[in-house]
């Protein structure tokens, strides 16, 4: 018998994961805070809106009562998007029994104050609950197309780990385990931002020589504020790193990338969010990036420029010529 799991977040993202878990056997409960939208996929047995195309397996209902959602399993797996994650959390936190284990695929920091969202589960919960991060290289059209996919879950508790293992590991998505919570949170949340920078770039028409440069010294960022805050090297080298960060400055599936290039093509902000409809995580990790760089005295240009661009109107041509500019120095 495969347990049960409850994806709360009927998004792409959390629709994706539910599929994955329901085709691998398990019973799954995906949640949704919007009645219209939930009414329809229960009708449709599928989420046109968001990721059309896909069937649902018998073995997924759908339900907007959020207590039903975590009465139905112990193991919550949290896709919404990163300023609704502790709201998420608090709601959860009033039907939540005794040994509830917590997952999230949510990429980004919590608003309030920039912690990591495994901060925030410490706070609603405690210390001691079950938690995970789900991160890595996937777009939820390709885990929805059953395409193989690698993705690494980090957690506070190694069986944890390998019970969301049990849920979601099969022929096509592979599954490699972590316990670098904070490494593999902080590859996630930033590489959207650097996504946003790749994207300018491209919108600019600079080219493969500058999309390369910009992948090369933005892992560099991500690896100065994830060592400081207690990351390991190992890991944003790996998929959570490196792999997540590739491939999001360089497929248009990526939200923050189409961003990106909308701004570059000198489209305003509010259009290019309103065409592409979707959450753009990169927009809230700027600034929550940027501020934690300013925090801890750390040196992250291309994070600074993007900042600047969506927050003080910066243009992005003098943001370009700005990382130009700089100070020549050793690579490393």
């Amino acid at each position: 018998m495969k347990p049960n799991i409850s994806v709360l977040g009927a998004g792409s993202w959390g629709t994706a994961l539910a599929l994955q878990a329901a085709r691998n056997g398990c019973p799954t409960m995906l949640w949704g805070h919007n009645p219209e939208h939930i009414q329809t996929l229960t009708q449709q047995r599928s989420n046109q809106r968001y990721l059309p195309g896909f069937n649902f397996p018998e073995r997924l209902d759908m339900t907007t009562n959020l207590e039903q959602a975590v009465g139905f399993s112990s193991v919550l797996l949290i896709a919404v998007p990163s300023h609704a994650f502790k709201d998420t959390l608090i709601s959860v936190s009033r039907w939540a029994k005794p040994g509830i284990q917590i997952a999230w695929a949510t990429k980004g920091f919590n608003p309030e104050n920039g912690s990591l969202l495994h901060q925030a589960v410490q706070q609603v919960f405690s210390t001691d609950t079950p938690s995970a991060a789900l991160s890595g290289p996937t777009f939820a059209l390709e885990v929805a197309a059953d395409l193989p996919t690698a993705i690494t879950v980090a957690a506070n508790q190694p069986e944890f780990a390998r019970h969301l293992t049990r849920i979601l590991h099969s022929s096509r998505f592979r599954i490699y385990t972590s316990t670098d919570l904070i490494g593999v949170q902080v590859g996630g949340a930033v590489k959207n931002v650097l996504a946003i920078a790749a994207g300018i770039a491209d919108g600019l028409n600079f080219g493969a020589n500058t999309r390369a440069a910009l992948i090369t010294r933005g892992l560099h960022e991500i690896i100065r504020l994830g060592l400081t805050l207690g990351g390991r090297q190992e890991t944003f080298m790996g998929l959570a790193g490196l792999g997540d960060l590739i491939l999001t400055c360089t497929d248009d599936q990526s939200r923050n990338r189409r961003f990106g290039l909308a701004l570059g093509r000198n489209k305003n902000r509010t259009t290019a969010i309103q065409e592409i409809g979707q959450e753009i995580e990169g927009v809230s990790a700027a600034k929550q990036t940027y501020l934690l760089a300013q925090k801890h005295g750390l040196d992250m240009p291309i994070t600074e420029q993007a900042y600047k661009v969506l927050y003080e109107n910066l243009s992005p041509q003098v943001a370009v010529q700005n990382l130009l500019d700089r100070q020549l120095k050793a690579e490393s």
